[in-house]
């Protein structure tokens, strides 16, 4: 066979496996369990780090304030050094709206070898501490949570068999509005799925790992076992680092897609979709070139090579068909006539 006919080849042996060796990635049924109201709500402490985003809170805080929660909830909303009104528009936002009591707390510039983000976390969950709650609710300045959000996440770490999870987490519903958005982010949320099955990171004993940034509910307990935020303080991809660190101190984790959680953040532009995904995608592969030179003919494989190996694969069909035909003793058939295979012509 040619070479192209090799790539087709090696690219469905590829579609295969990924179809049905990966953890069924490509399914979309890991939804929170049908929910059980517990005897006593837990207490739950919400942290929201916020850097510069006066824009996104009006969308998004007032879903926390207003939260149709029966147990004791506080909110912490980290002001990360924000350079536009962050801190005292969510105090506005709260004096406004009422619901659940909100402190506004600035930590200053990260020390030496944390991320932003991170030192951010960190000085939300020594504020929540301070009231000892069951939970730790961390969510993003830009994700909107529907009115049973919060029951429905506390229910669902109730529902996981003896003991429950100790961190469950939904992957928000982005925005897919503009035409970029509507192109990119469906790939988006299904590469991740590839990478972190769901359904895989759900069994108890599996070695994967994952959890979506914008909406994770932690035990206090499993956080101070795993020492979150400060075993993680340098990860770029901190809620994949969360959940493994979680799994690795015997913690039970749950992962999938959310009905009631909203991504309010825009992405208009194609620019804007870049910077989101190059922002972390190095860092998935551990900034290692070797990885990255492993990557790149691999993702050309299993997704460029499809279509430019259609005519390839087509012809040779064609020519798997003609051998078929020649041995069934049909040979070469054409308007009617069949020629059998050619004899070497006698030497006179």
């Amino acid at each position: 066979m040619s070479a192209v006919a090799w790539i087709a080849v090696g690219s469905l042996i590829a579609w295969v496996w990924l179809l049905l060796g990966q953890g069924f990635y490509w399914r979309t049924d890991q939804r929170l369990p049908r929910r059980t109201d517990p005897a006593r709500w837990p207490s739950v402490a919400v942290v929201v780090p916020a850097r510069d985003e006066a824009e996104m809170l009006p969308m998004s805080l007032p879903s926390l304030l207003l939260q149709d929660y029966p147990g004791d909830v506080r909110i912490v909303l980290v002001d990360d050094c924000s350079g536009d009104g962050t801190g005292q528009l969510a105090r506005d936002l709260a004096a406004r709206h009422g619901g659940f009591p909100l402190a506004v707390v600035t930590p200053g510039e990260p020390e030496p070898g944390w991320t932003g983000k991170l030192w951010a976390v960190r000085h939300g969950i020594a504020v929540a501490r301070r009231e000892k709650p069951d939970f730790l609710l961390l969510t993003d300045a830009d994700i909107a949570h529907e009115p049973d959000s919060l029951r429905d996440l506390v229910a669902a770490a109730g529902s996981g068999g003896e003991g429950g999870f100790d961190l469950v987490s939904q992957m928000a519903r982005l925005r897919v509005e503009s035409v970029w958005e509507r192109l990119v982010v469906p790939a988006f949320v299904y590469f991740f799925g590839q990478l972190y099955p769901f359904r895989r990171v759900n069994r108890a004993r599996s070695r994967t790992a994952a959890a979506a940034g914008g909406c994770v509910l932690l035990r206090t307990g499993a956080a101070e076992r795993a020492r979150i935020p400060d075993s993680i303080r340098q990860a770029v991809i901190d809620d994949v680092s969360l959940a493994r660190e979680v799994r690795r101190g015997g913690g039970r984790i749950w992962l999938g897609l959310a009905d009631r959680v909203d991504s309010v953040r825009p992405y208009p532009r194609l620019a804007d979709l870049w910077r989101m995904v190059a922002r972390s995608a190095y860092a998935q592969l551990r900034h290692s070139p070797l990885l990255l030179a492993a990557t790149v003919p691999g993702l050309l494989l299993v997704y460029v090579a499809p279509p430019a190996t259609l005519t390839a694969v087509l012809y040779l069909l064609m020519t798997v068909d003609s051998a078929v035909q020649h041995y069934r003793g049909r040979g070469a058939a054409w308007k009617g006539r069949t020629y059998a295979r050619p004899e070497a012509a006698p030497d006179r």
